[in-house]
């Protein structure tokens, strides 16, 4: 899957690999004070760019003054209240005797696909999408699938168990993203990194703990076995899909990420819908709410689809699991309005807690942070220069940051 990438990706890049090699072969030295804060160019060589940009701001703590943490701040805490929408028209739906989980989402793939399909192939060509579909299809098949499957089997899990126990069980996706991304991407992780998901599983708990206290959140299960082992399922398919689109994202265009995602999941779950949801569409009540309400469960899982790639090239596929954890707040919070749920009082405390982990994250990280992704070389060479890629910011940032380590011939 993670072979190499086609030269299509090379469309987005900014800076032409040649102009830079040349300025690296420049007879003009690092200065000796920059050689010796870096730890290189003892011998004559060159500090790698992605080192100079990242030593321009000093300290422990310097990822905290920087924008791209307050992004990724934001567009988490954004990416989960879209997801407990999604979460809440679901309920809605039930509630009204609609539960149709493959056709259901069957609406966000092809609302993806009109919009990031056609618009993939004005950027390449017919021809040249073709050949993307001939050589890589087969890759984002993969990727679909997975994304598919989890998002069928978490709704099958809620049918047969708790929402409590689908919940403890979906931490397990955090589990895969780390093992997937430390075997096969080659991440390395901070401290900071494992103490606080640590933090942030524990604010989740506190979360649970108090659903459970209070009976708002439990239920009675059907099967617990069954929607026990669905949850598994579910929280594993979606380990893989958000570690897949991570290194997807980095070395391609989004919008061809997203429009393929969306391209092979709208037929690989319209064939799930037909196999596995025909009896379901019968029985379902189809009124004037019901149409409203796959409407807003389109709208918020779609933005979801559309945000997460800006998450991946920000921070990580790990960082975006974990800042999924505050959904259950969220979930509390639209409940109060909408189901006449109470708040307990340890919710604010896990939500602080969580966010706090969350920081913790990223506790010393360098200020190119996530976004410089081990698999794509010291200047992210392999990678894609795109929106929020640490590949732009190099190349945005290369003559700035040698004026400032080149000293005057």
């Amino acid at each position: 899957m993670f072979g190499k990438q086609e030269d299509i990706a090379v469309q987005e890049q900014s800076t032409d690999q040649k102009n830079i090699a040349s300025s690296e072969a420049s007879p003009v030295q690092p200065s000796e004070g920059t050689a010796a804060a870096n730890g290189d160019g003892q011998d004559g060589s060159e500090v790698p760019v992605a080192d100079i940009i990242d030593t321009k701001k000093k300290g422990f703590l310097s990822y905290f003054t920087t924008k791209e943490f307050y992004i990724i701040l934001l567009l988490g805490q954004t990416l989960a209240i879209a997801n407990t929408a999604t979460s809440t028209f679901t309920t809605l739906l039930g509630m009204e005797g609609t539960s149709i989980p493959a056709f259901q989402t069957f609406f966000n793939y092809v609302l993806l696909n009109i919009i990031f399909t056609p618009y993939t192939i004005y950027r390449y060509g017919i021809k040249r999408w073709l050949r993307l579909m001939l050589k890589d299809g087969w890759k984002y098949i993969i990727f679909a699938f997975f994304d598919v499957e989890g998002n069928y089997f978490i709704v099958l899990a809620y049918r047969y168990t708790t929402i409590l126990s689908a919940q403890l069980i979906n931490f397990w996706a955090i589990v895969v993203v780390v093992v997937v991304s430390f075997l096969f991407l080659h991440v390395r992780y901070h401290w900071a990194q494992i103490g606080g998901i640590l933090i942030c599983i524990g604010g989740m708990g506190i979360l649970i703990a108090s659903d459970h206290i209070t009976g708002s959140n439990g239920g009675k299960a059907l099967d617990q076995v069954k929607g026990d082992l669905f949850a598994l399922l579910a929280a594993t398919m979606y380990g893989l899909s958000n570690t897949t689109e991570e290194y997807f994202v980095s070395t391609r265009p989004m919008y061809e990420v997203i429009g393929q995602l969306s391209f092979f999941g709208m037929i690989i779950m319209g064939a799930q819908a037909g196999i596995f949801d025909r009896q379901s569409f019968r029985d379902a009540v189809w009124n004037g709410k019901v149409g409203g309400y796959l409407t807003g469960y389109t709208l918020c899982l779609s933005l979801f689809y559309t945000l997460a790639p800006i998450m991946y090239r920000l921070s990580s596929a790990a960082f975006f699991n974990i800042s999924l954890l505050t959904g259950n707040f969220w979930n509390v919070c639209i409940g109060i309005k909408v189901f006449h749920y109470s708040v307990h009082w340890m919710y604010p405390i896990a939500f602080v807690l969580i966010i706090v982990g969350q920081m913790i994250y990223y506790l010393g990280r360098t200020v190119l942070g996530e976004a410089r992704k081990p698999w794509l070389g010291r200047n992210q060479e392999k990678g894609v220069s795109g929106l929020f890629t640490a590949r732009r910011k190099i190349d945005t940032e290369v003559p700035h940051a040698r004026r400032e380590s080149i000293s005057p011939a």
